[in-house]
C-alpha cells in the first residue's frame, strides 16, 4: 500500500440533523461525505477542521468531541480520517467547492452515496446519541 494521507472531517449538527456535502470534483465526484480536509503539517486535527470548514463552506464551526477515526483503504492510498462533532458558531454553510449539500436527519442518513469511508461513519451515528 501507497501513501497514508491523514485527514479529518466535520459532523455538523443542528436541530437533530447533520449536515453532508456532495463532492463536485475528483474520482468520487457526486459521492456524498462530511465536510473538512488534509491535515496541514503543524496542525491539530481540531486546528485543519475549522480552517477547511471556513475555506469551503465559509463558515466557523466549534470543534466537540471525536467520534472515532476511520482507516480506510482506498485503491491508491490508505485514509485515516478524524471525525468531530461540531456545530456552527457563525456563518451559514455556503457551498464554495461542493456541488450540493443536505441537513440529514437520523432516518435520511441513508438517502445519499456515501464515500466508502464516511459509510462506517454513518453506521457508527446511526447508534449515537448525542445529536
Amino acid at each position: 500500500m501507497g501513501k497514508t494521507v491523514r485527514v479529518t472531517a466535520a459532523v455538523i449538527c443542528r436541530e437533530n440533523k447533520i449536515f453532508a456535502t456532495q463532492r463536485g470534483y475528483g474520482d468520487y465526484k457526486d459521492w456524498w461525505e462530511f465536510p473538512g480536509g488534509k491535515i496541514e503539517s503543524g496542525e491539530s486535527p481540531e486546528q485543519a477542521l475549522k480552517r477547511e470548514i471556513l475555506e469551503e463552506l465559509a463558515a466557523e464551526i466549534s470543534v466537540g468531541r471525536k467520534i472515532m477515526t476511520v482507516e480506510y483503504d482506498y485503491p491508491t492510498f490508505h485514509l485515516s480520517m478524524d471525525c468531530f462533532v461540531c456545530t456552527l458558531i457563525c456563518g451559514e454553510p455556503e457551498l464554495l467547492e461542493h456541488e450540493a449539500a443536505k441537513w440529514l436527519s437520523r432516518s435520511e442518513l441513508d438517502s445519499v452515496n456515501w464515500l466508502p469511508a464516511d459509510r462506517e461513519v454513518v453506521d457508527t451515528l446511526k447508534d449515537y446519541t448525542a445529536w
